[in-house]
């Protein structure tokens, strides 16, 4: 294992790019909760704190593709720090605005600015491992340790914004936020020699290519399902710590449920797998919702501790096949593209899924609710095993990189 990470990490410029996105893309995991303990704390109005965070989440959603598009067309270096800088000041004018009392829709505005300019670091990481690695067998495991990162990223970034918040002052975590999306962007703006060269007009001239939406539309319909399940299991998972009067190991819940998946991705990035990438993706998005069925049955905290940690072993390899799917499909050019339209849809699920659970733990409790995320997980499954019949031993057509670029 040690072996096999030391030869992706051992490739030029690996290690510090990887890095830098890791502490660039903290922000994922901490903006939202942050403006709900900073709206929470400030007005005393929950929903107030929905809405803000609503409205920075839609327009991340909306913005995530073109913005993507953007990368790969100009450049990582030319767009990506400018997209961060108005992301910052966006955030920071929603904190100000909050914080001195201004009128509703101010922060709405600010926090829509802020969530529309969010650079989608993880793809622009992946696409630069897609650059510089010379086995294709390699790539797995560099996929993995991206999975690894964002694992850590929502181990570390929710508990950091929730004791900085709680004990610091309420816009501390959105504070150090900012100032992580800044300085993990700028070193990674900074690495030139791994950037993937631009591919607009002008600018290298490569043909972009068709993105193989035969793959990628059925994928993005699967990711918005996995976003369901995850924004619904961790709704659920709150309120089922507080029914047992523990809401404070909610997040250490959470937190196991994580690492399970972090394990996971730690053993899939060490191992040589024969099966391909699609069906690694089918089967490991049938796990995880397999191994979400009994939730709704428990009612003790440490057998739930246990269950979470056992589902989120499904988590990682199914994102890591879902990736590489990706990149096996899309041109080169357009890998940050196509990286982003799966990830943005997973992002569109969150939300709903966590409305729904809501509903439904009102209504009929939190153990109940479970059973979302778990039909969530069936449905994805069920348009994975369907939607690609005819697709078996197709190939991308990827245009072969001009002379003298990698990959």
């Amino acid at each position: 294992m040690i072996s096999t990470y030391r030869r992706a990490l051992g490739l030029p410029g690996a290690l510090a790019f990887s890095a830098s996105g890791l502490v660039a893309r903290l922000p994922i995991s901490m903006v939202t909760l942050g403006i709900v303990l900073l709206v929470s704390t400030r007005t005393g109005s929950y929903s107030l704190a929905g809405s803000v965070s609503a409205a920075y989440l839609v327009p991340n959603a909306v913005c995530a593709v073109p913005l993507a598009r953007l990368v790969d067309r100009r450049g990582q270096s030319r767009v990506l720090l400018p997209a961060v800088l108005v992301f910052g000041l966006g955030l920071s004018l929603m904190m100000t605005a909050v914080e001195l009392g201004w009128p509703t829709p101010v922060p709405h505005l600010f926090a829509a600015v802020s969530g529309a300019a969010m650079p989608q670091i993880g793809s622009c990481v992946r696409a630069r491992w897609s650059r510089i690695v010379p086995d294709k067998r390699l790539l797995q495991t560099a996929f993995a340790i991206e999975a690894v990162a964002d694992e850590t990223v929502f181990i570390v970034g929710p508990a950091l914004v929730t004791l900085l918040a709680t004990l610091l002052h309420p816009l501390a975590g959105l504070g150090c936020a900012v100032v992580a999306a800044l300085a993990g962007t700028a070193a990674l703006v900074a690495q030139k020699a791994t950037e993937p060269p631009p591919s607009g007009a002008g600018h290298g001239g490569r043909q972009a290519g068709p993105i193989g939406w035969w793959v990628i539309g059925p994928l993005t319909a699967c990711a918005f399902t996995l976003g369901i399940l995850f924004g619904g299991a961790e709704v659920a998972t709150v309120a089922f710590a507080e029914e047992l009067g523990r809401k404070p190991l909610s997040g250490f819940l959470l937190g196991v449920w994580a690492l399970g998946s972090l394990l996971a991705g730690l053993v899939v990035g060490a191992v040589r797998l024969r099966a391909g990438s699609a069906a690694r993706f089918r089967w490991g998005l049938l796990s995880l919702a397999l191994l979400m069925t009994p939730l709704p049955f428990v009612q003790s905290l440490w057998l739930m501790t246990v269950l979470l940690f056992l589902a989120g072993f499904a988590i990682s390899p199914t994102l890591i096949a879902s990736v590489a799917w990706v990149e096996e499909t899309v041109p080169s050019s357009r890998i940050t593209e196509g990286i982003a339209i799966t990830t943005t849809g997973l992002a569109a699920g969150v939300a709903p899924g966590a409305a729904v659970v809501g509903v439904v733990i009102d209504a009929y409790g939190a153990s109940v609710s479970y059973w979302v995320p778990a039909a969530a997980g069936f449905v994805g499954a069920a348009v994975a095993f369907t939607a690609w019949p005819w697709q078996r031993g197709r190939t991308a057509a990827r245009p072969v990189a001009p002379s003298g670029s990698p990959g």
